[in-house]
């Protein structure tokens, strides 16, 4: 395949409403004008809080316009997806009519790349010139028309939704209780034109196909109708098996309400058959699951939301009473882990907002450059299921000479702040001083590039262990441009610092991970009756996959996402990334089981696993879980040429 030049997709352009009406020596004059970017996938081409200056035509690739979730980049809320030859930026178009906007800060959605993209910005100077053709107005009134008729249906559906918090729901559903029963189905052998008419006449989005003996498969889709018999000009002999998506991703009655979300959001579909012994007995739609908001949560994030100085200590209890209820119910951990990291996430968050409120209170104003927000530890890994001890750090954007000295005594007190609050909230000062309140855990850009080479330059031990935990780091909030900035020095640096990553495996070398007997020869011989579960398996498995992750410049992100984005990179294969999904959820769910256990029974904090208080399947789960991370060590260590 021959890779497009710009010519190649100038002439696109050409073609394009916007242009196609002006004499070509104008359409060049106007070209000349308009900037054409590249954006690879998952790049972001408009932020949130970007202005709008124009349009932007997709000219090559699939974008996404999303609302981003307030701490990691790769949770978002997607509302729409553009392809070739589509526009975006209508919504300010009211600024280029002139209109006054009387709000102060508009929060608009963003613009990312769902694959490698390439946009036309159109600045309204482009447009201005091509407002008197008329095809050119009718053109953008019947976009602005479309989007506007979508606009209100998407609100009417949130307004229901909003409505629907206040039902009393349990707070883990399953499939069985969410499905739509029985499924509509149709043979494989049925027209097209038949499976058309019978999605309308049961006024369903989507049809089952079975075969003779009634297993499934296939499905077909309004979009399916729409690109595969209207737009592909189907004949009468088509029929439905022609037309179905064959081997769809199908899912169980009994997971759990977390499972199927995920697997809509990770699969990228939108209906789901519910299947036993191979055979369609149900229909789950991603409608059906945001439908389906439950008081639970809401209950607790509005507790969150309106915390105080007076009460915010309260909020722990009602994380914890959700925690315990999630593990009562036997929830798969990584799922329990995602729940309750949403609401720690929250409740993070409200602590800067109430040290954001203080410090204009106490007349140091609103911050006066941008700012990010950090997590590290088990914060940063997404894991944390009970309250520790704070691990964070603050960075900030580098500010004019004469203001420095202003600044660093802003952040210097905004650091304190957030300190405060946290700990009312629950969280333990951190004994080691990591916190964004000490000096070396705040800085600008500049700083922190000038922190990551000293530390790269002087690996020792405890500079390792520095880099370890800042590793772990993970975004909660701030300015998203400056995170993005922030990301990319902290890559730019790793990439300099081979030595300090060469050093830093080394260390694990030195720290392998044991090797159980058979569990039934160790509790006859006595020869290990407990294991340190966070040093002698978690840190280890942490650490392979920061090493690798920096190595392949992954720097930021959860362990889930870590053993994915090496999946997609060829580091892993699927199989290993599989074995380690395995291995991490067993890890930590013996680390949360017992943990809460021992919390329950009012005894001290250990990460020291007794095998006499594990069931027989534990044992042999952790016997492969330990077996799969010295492989994922011995990796991290050839990585590095250390045998």
């Amino acid at each position: 395949m021959t890779t497009p030049t710009n010519k190649d997709y100038t002439d696109q352009a050409w073609k394009h409403p916007i242009f196609s009406g002006a004499s070509a020596a104008e359409a060049k004059e106007l070209l000349e004008q308009c900037d054409l970017n590249s954006y690879k996938k998952g790049g972001k081409i408009l932020y949130a809080k970007s202005a709008r200056e124009g349009l932007l035509l997709i000219l090559e690739g699939v974008t996404e316009v999303c609302i981003a979730s307030d701490s990691s980049s790769d949770q978002k809320e997607v509302l729409e997806v553009l392809e070739v030859g589509e526009m975006m930026g209508f919504s300010s178009l009211a600024d280029f009519l002139g209109e006054p906007n009387p709000h102060d800060e508009n929060y608009t959605v963003e613009v990312r790349a769902a694959e490698d993209a390439v946009c036309l910005h159109i600045p309204y100077e482009v447009l201005e010139a091509r407002w008197h053709d008329e095809a050119v107005r009718d053109y953008v009134m019947r976009q602005v028309a479309t989007r506007l008729r979508e606009i209100y249906a998407s609100l009417a559906e949130q307004v229901k939704l909003a409505r629907q918090w206040g039902e009393s729901d349990p707070f883990i559903r399953r499939v069985q209780d969410l499905m739509n029963e029985p499924p509509v189905v149709i043979a494989e052998q049925a027209s097209a034109q038949e499976a058309a008419q019978k999605m309308m006449e049961d006024n369903v989005t989507s049809l089952l196909v079975v075969d003779d003996h009634e297993k499934l498969s296939g499905i077909i889709t309004e979009k399916d109708i729409v690109s595969r018999v209207v737009a592909g000009g189907a004949s009468n002999k088509t029929t439905a098996e022609d037309i179905m998506t064959a081997d769809p991703f199908t899912i169980r009655r009994d997971a759990y309400y977390y499972e199927a979300l995920s697997t809509f959001l990770i699969k990228g579909v939108k209906h789901m058959p519910v299947t036993q012994s191979g055979r369609p007995i149900g229909m789950i739609t991603l409608s059906d699951l945001l439908r389906k908001k439950n008081r639970g949560t809401f209950d607790i994030l509005q507790e969150i939301e309106v915390s105080s100085e007076e009460n915010i200590h309260e909020v722990k209890h009602a994380i914890y009473g959700v925690l315990g209820k999630l593990l009562e119910d036997e929830i798969p951990i990584l799922h329990v882990l995602d729940v309750i990291t949403n609401l720690y996430d929250r409740l993070i968050r409200h602590c800067v907002d109430l040290a954001l409120e203080k410090m204009e209170q106490d007349n140091y104003g609103k911050p006066p450059v941008h700012f990010g927000f950090y997590v590290m530890g088990s914060g940063g890994r997404g894991e944390q299921f009970m309250l520790t001890d704070q691990d964070h750090f603050l960075v900030y954007e580098d500010p004019q000479k004469e203001e420095k000295e202003a600044v660093e005594a802003y952040f210097e007190q905004l650091g304190i702040q957030i300190v405060n609050f946290m700990e009312m909230a629950g969280y333990k000062r951190c004994d080691g001083d990591m916190m964004a309140s000490f000096k070396q855990w705040r800085g600008t850009i500049s700083r922190w590039e000038e922190r990551l080479r000293t530390w790269g330059l002087r690996a020792t031990n405890d500079n390792i262990l520095l880099g370890n935990n800042f590793l772990a780091f993970r975004y909660m909030c701030g300015d998203e441009v400056l995170h993005d900035e922030f990301t990319v020095m902290v890559q730019d640096q790793l990439k300099k610092s081979r030595i300090f990553l060469y050093r830093a495996a080394e260390l694990e070398k030195q720290t392998p991970v044991p090797t159980l007997d058979h569990p039934i020869r160790a509790l006859f011989k006595m020869k290990r009756d407990k294991i340190d579960i966070k040093k002698q398996a978690l840190f280890p498995l942490y650490h392979g996959l920061q090493l690798l992750g920096a190595h392949h410049g992954v720097v930021e992100g959860t362990p889930k996402e870590k053993i994915s984005r090496l999946r997609d990179q060829k580091v892993f294969t699927v199989d290993f990334a599989d074995e380690l999904y395995f291995a991490y959820e067993v890890v930590v769910s013996i680390r949360v089981h017992q943990s809460w256990d021992r919390y329950q029974r009012g005894e001290e904090k250990s990460s020291e696993i007794h095998f006499a208080h594990m069931k027989t399947r534990e044992k042999e789960e952790l016997m492969i879980a330990l077996k799969t991370i010295r492989s994922l060590q011995n990796k991290t260590l050839t990585a590095f040429g250390i045998m």
